[in-house]
């Protein structure tokens, strides 16, 4: 079990910069997840810590060692990829237990590792099989296994679910977060997906052209993000953005969209005020939208006309895409709305929760 501090890396391939600076503090037995678009540096920055990658620039610790020059065998991390790259011609038990051969353990303390890792992940009546007699899920669970048996300080995880389908992807990850608990020992996990990253992360690292563009707990990246890139990427549907103006009138400051108009509440009016006359970026949730007759208790309602343009029933709520003139965005609502594509919707808008953002710098507004 140990800590990872990344101070001031950098990844160049030639002219392009892969890994920009990137300062980033791991607790011991923490579970952070590394977070982004195809190409922001996520999966880059794991393989600089895995050894897999030379580091262009700064220092890489794992606890207090640098390990910048330290081979990847010695480095005391187990990794798990995307592809399950199990040996086709060896059973279960061999493909666990062959990391372990090559060390020279002795033969009894691999039988215990190996039987205790399947027994963790629920695969111990599969250890004679091949791969090739495996559903893709229990082929992955044999990838971790062959991760667990080496007892390492860091479990590195590179977008381990993205060949499994939509339901065994949520069953697994459920899986590997106990697995974390169990264990008790420092996961880095990559995904894509935020999904994944809010439900099973202690903290979130988003990056985006690999700069770390902010790193905290999954409710604090949603409830204060730093940016607009943030905004919209953490959060599913994404937060709907337009350009407005605050604007103050009898008394009040409001959000003038120019084809709505929103009241600023009292916990808001003293930010609003700091930065009336200006152009914004407001930024509002999807599930901070109602439709009139279902108003949430106790939040400071601003009202909002729209037009319907296509509705997905999803069972316990719907989304429907809308439309407030030229200017389209989406809302969370209650299944019982009523709905109709090119019908007119009145809705509420929850400014408790309204966000924002500089048009310019594309920083939060504090």
């Amino acid at each position: 079990m140990a800590s990872v501090s990344y101070r001031n890396v950098y990844k160049r391939w030639g002219d392009v910069i892969a890994v920009n600076n990137f300062n980033l503090e791991i607790e011991d037995k923490e579970f952070m997840v590394y977070v982004g678009p195809s190409g922001c540096g996520k999966s880059t920055s794991l393989r600089l810590l895995a050894g897999l990658e030379e580091i262009s620039d700064g220092q890489i610790l794992i606890g207090d060692r640098v390990v910048n020059d330290v081979p990847p065998k010695d480095r005391d991390i187990a990794m798990v990829f995307q592809s399950y790259a199990l040996y086709p011609h060896m059973s279960v038990y061999d493909n666990m237990a062959f990391g372990l051969k090559l060390r020279k353990m002795p033969k009894d303390e691999i039988d215990r590792r190996v039987k205790e890792a399947a027994e963790t992940l629920g695969i111990s009546q599969f250890l004679d099989r091949k791969p090739k007699a495996l559903s893709g899920g229990q082929r992955q669970r044999v990838a971790v296994g062959r991760a667990i048996v080496r007892n390492p300080k860091v479990f590195l995880f590179d977008e381990p679910l993205s060949n499994l389908d939509a339901k065994l992807r949520v069953q697994t990850r459920a899986e590997i977060s106990k697995l974390w608990q169990r264990l008790g020992t420092t996961f880095i996990y990559v995904t894509h997906d935020q999904v994944e990253a809010m439900t099973m992360a202690t903290r979130i690292a988003v990056m985006k052209d690999g700069i770390l563009q902010q790193c905290d707990t999954p409710t604090y990246l949603y409830d204060h993000p730093d940016n607009v890139f943030v905004a919209g990427f953490i959060g599913s549907p994404s937060m709907n953005f337009f350009d407005a103006t605050l604007v103050e009138a009898d008394g009040k400051v409001w959000v003038d969209g120019g084809t709505f108009r929103l009241e600023v509440p009292g916990k808001n009016t003293e930010l609003a005020l700091k930065h009336k006359g200006k152009q914004v970026v407001f930024g509002i949730r999807p599930e901070d939208i109602h439709a009139r007759e279902f108003i949430a208790p106790g939040i400071a309602p601003a009202y909002m006309d729209s037009t319907v343009d296509v509705v997905e029933m999803m069972g316990s709520e719907i989304f429907a895409y809308l439309m407030t003139g030229k200017k389209n965005f989406v809302a969370r609502l209650d299944p019982r709305t009523r709905a109709h594509v090119g019908e007119a919707l009145s809705l509420v808008v929850n400014m408790d929760n309204m966000h924002i953002f500089d048009p310019k710098t594309e920083q939060r507004l504090t």
